[in-house]
C-alpha cells in the first residue's frame, strides 16, 4: 500500500453512525439543521470567538469573506504567491486584482516589510496566508492595515488548532477563513468557516451561502448555495472530540522526522516559531546542496510508493491564468517565493502514520 502525503483523520465508524442516526428520524439533511447549529456553537466555543459562519467548503467561505466588504470593482488586494491557487482564485472570482507580495524565508508567510511598497490608491485589503501551521506576523500586518485603513482577511486553511500567545488563529484580522477539507488537520469531509468578532458581517455571510435569503420570504442580496450539510457537520462534531489526540500524534511523527533529518547537510527543516503552538499540519523540507535535488527526491520516493508533494509549486503568479496581472516587468519580484517553490518538498504526515514508516522514508532519502 502506498504512503500518501496525507490521510484523512476519521472517528470510529460506530461513533459517526451514532452521530448521524437521528438524521433518519428528522430527515433534515441540509439547510442549517440541528447538527449545523451544534457544530457552529462548538466551534465558537473552541475558537473563543463570538461568531462562526459555516460553509460547504473553504474556497466558497473565502469568496464570501472577500465579498462581505463590497469593495469597488477592480480594487487591489495584496496577497502571497506562495499558496494554493484557491487563495488567488477567490480574489479574482470576486472581481478584484491580486497584488503579489513576497514571503519570509524563516516561516514562508507574507513579509510585512514588503507590503507597504505595494499599496496604491486602489488597495483595499491584505489577504495573508498561514502556511503549514506556521502563523503570519499578525501584529505587524495589523499595524500596517490600521495605518493605511485596509481590511485584513486571513486564509487560515492550514491553521486549525494553531495558536499565538494562547489565542487561536481565528482572532486575527477582520475575518479569518478555515478549511475543513479532508486533507486538513481537522476535517468535516468537506467544509469551511469564517470566524469574526463584529456581527455586522453575519447577514452578508449568511446571504452569500443561502441564495441571498435571510428569511424564507426575503431575498436582500444576490447569493449562491454554499451551505454545509448535516453529514459534514456531524463529521466535524466527531473529529473535534479527538483533535488534541490527533495533533499529539502528528507531533510524534514530526519529532521522528526531526530525529533523522535535523542537522543533515543540504537539508533544511521547519523551525519553531516563538509563542506559536503548532498544529503540525505539514512537514516541509528544503533540499538545497543535498546529494539529490528536490525533484530527484520526489521521484525516488515515488518509485517506492511514497507520495510526497511539491507544495506549493508553481507559485500562483507564475501560472498562465495570472500572467495578465504581472506588472511592467515580465515576472513579479518574489525571489523567496520562487526559491521555495523550487526547493520545498512536503513529506508524508498524518496522525496515523507509523513512526516506522518515517524511518523508512528518511532512510530512502539519506541512503
Amino acid at each position: 500500500m502506498p504512503i500518501n502525503v496525507t490521510r484523512s483523520s476519521m472517528p470510529d465508524f460506530e461513533e459517526y453512525c451514532d452521530e448521524i442516526k437521528d438524521l433518519w428520524d428528522s430527515h433534515w439533511l441540509t439547510n442549517m439543521g440541528a447538527k449545523h447549529k451544534k457544530f457552529q456553537k462548538q466551534l465558537e466555543e473552541f475558537f473563543d470567538i463570538p461568531y462562526v459562519t459555516l460553509f460547504t467548503n473553504g474556497h466558497l467561505a473565502l469568496e464570501a469573506a472577500i465579498s462581505a466588504f463590497d469593495f469597488p470593482a477592480g480594487s487591489e488586494i495584496i496577497t502571497t504567491p506562495f499558496t494554493f491557487v484557491s487563495t488567488t482564485h477567490a480574489i479574482v472570482r470576486c472581481g478584484y486584482i491580486p497584488v503579489f507580495c513576497d514571503v519570509k524565508m524563516d516561516d514562508y508567510t507574507l513579509d510585512p516589510n514588503k507590503i507597504e511598497e505595494l499599496i496604491t490608491d486602489k488597495t483595499v485589503a491584505i489577504l495573508p496566508v498561514h502556511v503549514y501551521g506556521k502563523l503570519c506576523d499578525v501584529e505587524a500586518i495589523d499595524q500596517i492595515a490600521k495605518k493605511h485603513n485596509l481590511k485584513v482577511i486571513y486564509d487560515a486553511a492550514h491553521a486549525f488548532g494553531a495558536t499565538y500567545n494562547g489565542r487561536s488563529a481565528a482572532h486575527f484580522g477582520d475575518l479569518a477563513m478555515f478549511s475543513f477539507h479532508a486533507t486538513k488537520v481537522f476535517n468535516s469531509i468537506e467544509g469551511g468557516a469564517i470566524c469574526y468578532k463584529d456581527v455586522k458581517y453575519q447577514n452578508k455571510l449568511k446571504g452569500f451561502k443561502n441564495f441571498g435569503m435571510l428569511e424564507s420570504d426575503e431575498c436582500s442580496m444576490i447569493g449562491g448555495n454554499a451551505k454545509m450539510t448535516e453529514f459534514q457537520a456531524a463529521m466535524g462534531i466527531c473529529n473535534l472530540r479527538h483533535l488534541d489526540r490527533e495533533i499529539g500524534k502528528r507531533k510524534a511523527v514530526v519529532d521522528e522526522y526531526n530525529r533523522y533529518l535535523q542537522g543533515v547537510d543540504g537539508i533544511s527543516i521547519h523551525s519553531i516559531q516563538p509563542n506559536v503552538s503548532s498544529n503540525y499540519a505539514y512537514y516541509p523540507v528544503i533540499f538545497d546542496g543535498f546529494k539529490k535535488n528536490r525533484n530527484e527526491i520526489y521521484e525516488l520516493l515515488k518509485k517506492h510508493d511514497i507520495i510526497a508533494r511539491k507544495y506549493f509549486y508553481p507559485i500562483t503568479c507564475d501560472l498562465d491564468c495570472y500572467k495578465m496581472y504581472s506588472p511592467k516587468n515580465t515576472t513579479y519580484d518574489v525571489p523567496i517565493s520562487r526559491y521555495l517553490a523550487e526547493h520545498v518538498l512536503t513529506l508524508p504526515l498524518y496522525a496515523d502514520l507509523p513512526v516506522e514508516a518515517v524511518g523508512t522514508i528518511c532512510r530512502f532519502i539519506l541512503e
